[in-house]
């Protein structure tokens, strides 16, 4: 009997300090359930770092120090409706957009830059959410579309490529644009093909007469259009061509997976800039189109 009755007390033991222990733990701050959330760092901090792509005409650009454009805009608009100061993140686009989040939205790069708490002008696309199952990739603010930048009194319309038979083209070096332009019907038109830095230069192109047509994004004609001078009956025509997506893509906005409070936050203040008018103007000020996503 004492041997029993000294096995229950042993048992009761070590229930209680089992039950203790938790306690213990959380009174020192080694509880991770104790730590705060990622949102609740973040406004301790009182700013929200932001991943935004160099060379990204007309949506980010310019010196790293001053760099501007839509997303720059659209950026501080929102740091603004969640009541933080806003620090950018310029970074060179890697190979693919799986580098990309990688490096600046759930790891962070091997040089020690990033990661970010959101990264901005991400695709919202089933297939790169799928491979990406560290993000949530989530908030389209726009819908891209590629188009046939042209001068209505040279090319009166671009209903398909063949329209554009023995006409020069400007196209942005790198592109899927300049891909499927290049390799249409075996190379039907390559041969007219002009290949120029970014598609705001191939756009700038058509307006200065150095080519006929550019195929760029509606961004980057609209970007050009806005910032020139030079007067003309412009037209944005699109066209079906083969390995390009007759809908365009939407652009939208990547966090942390574990950080669905800052997902939730960003998208609640994009729905407030877009009620209240301010994320319309915001595109109006840059000179471009702001399509439903």
């Amino acid at each position: 009997m004492k041997s029993s009755s000294m096995s229950v007390c042993s048992v009761v033991s070590r229930r209680k300090i089992l039950a203790a222990i938790p306690l213990l733990l959380g009174a020192h701050g080694l509880v991770s359930a104790q730590d705060p959330s990622a949102m609740e760092k973040i406004k301790t901090r009182g700013v929200l770092k932001v991943a935004i792509y160099k060379d990204n005409a007309p949506y980010s650009d310019g010196p790293t120090a001053d760099i501007q454009g839509l997303d720059v805009s659209l950026a501080k608009a929102l740091a603004a409706k969640l009541n933080l100061q806003l620090a950018l993140l310029p970074f060179d686009a890697g190979e693919n957009m799986n580098d990309d989040l990688r490096n600046m939205v759930w790891k962070g790069h091997y040089l020690g830059y990033g990661p970010a708490d959101m990264m901005i002008h991400v695709p919202v696309d089933r297939y790169l959410m799928n491979e990406n199952k560290q993000v949530l990739i989530f908030g389209a603010y726009v819908r891209e579309h590629l188009v046939v930048l042209h001068n209505k009194s040279k090319i009166a319309n671009v209903d398909n490529p063949e329209d554009l038979t023995g006409k020069t083209i400007a196209v942005e070096k790198g592109s899927g644009a300049a891909s499927a332009m290049m390799g249409y019907r075996g190379g039907l038109l390559r041969e007219k093909v002009s290949i120029f830095k970014d598609g705001t230069d191939a756009a700038s192109a058509v307006l200065s007469g150095q080519a006929q047509a550019a195929y760029v994004s509606r961004a980057q004609a609209e970007a050009a259009i806005h910032a020139s001078t030079i007067k003309g009956d412009w037209a944005l025509s699109t066209m079906p061509l083969p390995g390009v997506m007759p809908a365009g893509w939407p652009l939208g906005m990547a966090v942390k997976a574990d950080n669905r409070e800052l997902a939730t936050a960003l998208d609640d203040a994009l729905a407030a800039l877009r009620q209240s008018g301010e994320l319309l103007k915001i595109f109006q000020s840059h000179g471009l189109t702001l399509s439903a996503p």
